[in-house]
């Protein structure tokens, strides 16, 4: 696929009227939306300015390749903008900005698409290719210098495939978050200083597409240094023992030739290994374990949803096919799902809470305390804990043996850290699981005990706790306890959970169809599609709408989902299944319908909040 697949004449703007950064960005989204690229503009505006928070795309030289991947695009493709005057653009350099490709990747692009739309950032790295299309006349002269550029960028790649005898002087690894430009502009920057001073170099880009040109055990162990320039996560602990200038991808793009002259000096720290994260601020020793409790817990799980929703949908359907588990094939969902893959939950969730913390040494330590918990009865508290002990562990453990000779750095990471590990973080669960398990069996106890009343309470606060964030900690933090309480036996309060993370989306469809006079033509399209979304618990269907007017639909989504978490326990609902939305409605006891009334009649709610609070369109 060629560039000028992407980029067609009816997407370029010869003449912009852009005076500063913002009006740039909403004049290339508009022309990208009267062509029929985009679903919704303002969704793909919104993946925009959210990658400028990251770093700004205004690279310096006169370029900005403002760029986002998103649901919003309906088919992949690049808009051109040129602003004779030039305007600010917070560029890297502090100088105006003139030429401007903003990329348009749909969520589901292919790999062929996201090469393409890649391959144009490293053009502009080269100032005779800048130079023609400043000087373009028509829109017609654009393409044709694209053209004639890819040709020869297609020509170079393919002589760059013949790997250097004897191996590389120099290795690199580029990626950022995004992985459609910096990453690959950080990468030919690389090769053409390289190339400049004399030396061969491989680079691996971590991009969209996923890892090309992946740097071999054998090149990383002949190479002199090797240099990390990116702003996501790399797999460091390949280069332990070797060394590796780390910095963030736009240095790789700014301060090549900086980056090249300090690998070739050989004045280059030695990287230790065991727990490198890569590419965060250039300091090897910094934020390698940072990111905060939240990151650490989300990374949890996200890695434990999976044995979650397919055990507990296994489990749910055993106990719909025969309640008394007489039928074999009912055992034997039962078998596999409550006991092998929820027997893995509270482990994985360990394990990954520690690997968040201290990358791969910390991945042991952490299962084997999340299997102690689960052994001794200490529940999902048990498994947080021994998540966030086995890493913040293997980081101590780390620490203390800094100090060994280099010589014994291979040994070090097969043999001391897990070994060390392994036993601390044993020895302290096995001492915290019987206080730890009486802690679970009154929770358990405690709500077991509940009368009416406080079942009621607990069902509206999870519920609106569902709404407040919409996905975000406090949503999870619900969600979380739903599933602890799904472990447990108690099957009600995940049925509020469900009920209240439903409601929101579900709400606003209700709100777009019935208030339209209340709702842009672009919102009430939107809303249709949040009918799929509440349906399926997808609660982030009602994102963007809590995004445009938070003060309205956030306290709408809140009163609603609340009523429908409550009424759930009012009804005695119970849901054995953590997600699934009305496809596992079926599998509740305490009778669907009542269920199906609790869900609809928080929606209601949300939709005549909404519908009578908030303003007419104009």
């Amino acid at each position: 696929m060629r560039i000028s697949d992407l980029l067609k004449r009816d997407t370029i703007v010869l003449n912009m009227k852009a005076s500063d950064k913002a009006s740039a960005i909403d004049e290339l989204v508009k022309k990208l939306d009267d062509a029929g690229r985009l679903n919704d503009a303002s969704e793909y505006k919104k993946a925009i300015l959210e990658r400028e928070e990251q770093s700004t795309t205004g690279l310096g030289d006169g370029i900005a390749i403002p760029h986002a991947k998103s649901d919003a695009v309906k088919t992949p493709s690049i808009a051109f903008g040129r602003s004779d005057s030039g305007l600010d653009y917070e560029a890297l350099d502090g100088q105006p900005t003139h030429l401007f490709f903003m990329i348009a990747a749909s969520a589901g692009a292919n790999e062929e698409h996201l090469a393409t739309l890649s391959r144009l950032s490293t053009f502009l790295m080269d100032e005779a290719f800048r130079t023609a299309l400043l000087e373009a006349k028509t829109e017609a002269d654009v393409v044709a210098a694209i053209d004639k550029k890819e040709q020869e960028q297609l020509d170079k790649e393919e002589a760059e495939k013949t790997p250097a005898k004897g191996g590389y002087d120099l290795l690199a690894v580029t990626g950022c978050p995004t992985g459609i430009a910096h990453t690959f502009m950080a990468a030919d920057a690389l090769k053409d200083e390289a190339k400049k001073q004399g030396l061969t170099i491989k680079v691996e880009t971590n991009g969209s597409g996923g890892v090309k040109d992946q740097l071999t055990p054998e090149e990383i162990e002949n190479a002199q240094a090797i240099i990390v320039a990116a702003s996501t996560k790399v797999e460091m602990d390949r280069f332990a023992g070797k060394k590796v200038i780390e910095v963030p991808v736009t240095d790789g793009i700014r301060r090549t030739k900086e980056l090249v002259d300090q690998a070739k000096s050989g004045n280059v720290p030695v990287y230790k290994g065991a727990g490198g994260s890569g590419g965060n601020d250039g300091n090897q020793e910094k934020g390698k374990s940072g990111g905060g409790f939240y990151k650490h817990l989300m990374n949890g799980v996200s890695n434990m949803l999976p044995f979650v929703v397919g055990g507990g949908i296994l489990i749910a359907l055993s106990f719909l096919i025969d309640i008394d588990l007489n039928n074999e094939f009912a055992q034997m969902l039962m078998d596999i799902g409550g006991g092998t893959a929820f027997a893995l939950m509270i482990p994985v969730l360990a394990a990954f809470i520690a690997m968040s913390i201290a990358d791969r040494p910390g991945f042991a330590a952490g299962m084997v305390g999340g299997l102690i918990a689960v052994n001794g009865d200490a529940g999902f508290l048990g498994g947080l804990i021994a998540g966030f002990l086995g890493g913040y562990i293997a980081l101590l453990v780390k620490k203390l043996l800094a100090g060994l000779p280099q010589q014994l750095s291979g040994i070090t990471t097969i043999l001391f850290y897990p070994v060390l590990n392994i036993f601390l973080t044993g020895m302290i669960m096995l001492l915290l699981v019987t206080p730890l398990s009486a802690i679970n069996r009154g929770l358990e106890g405690w709500l077991g005990g509940m009368g009416t009343t406080n079942m009621v309470l607990l069902g509206i606060i999870l519920g609106g706790m569902m709404a407040i964030d919409m996905g975000g900690p406090i949503n999870k933090a619900a969600f979380t306890f739903g599933i602890a309480m799904i472990d447990a036996g108690n099957f009600g309060p995940h049925a509020a959970v469900m009920a209240g993370g439903m409601v929101p989306p579900l709400g606003i469809a209700l709100a777009t169809t019935f208030f339209k006079r209340k709702f842009t033509k672009q919102e009430q399209e939107a809303g249709k599609t949040n009918y799929i979304l509440g349906a399926s618990f997808i609660t982030e269907g009602a994102i963007p709408f809590a995004a445009a007017d938070p003060g309205r639909v956030i306290p709408a989504a809140v009163a609603g989902a609340a009523v429908a978490g409550g009424l759930t326990a009012l009804f005695g609902i119970g849901l054995p299944a953590p997600h699934g939305g009305i496809f596992v409605i079926g599998l509740v006891s305490g009778g669907w319908f009542m269920y199906l009334l609790a869900i609809l009649a928080g929606a209601i709610v949300t939709a005549l909040v909404l519908g009578i609070w908030k303003k007419k369109t104009v």
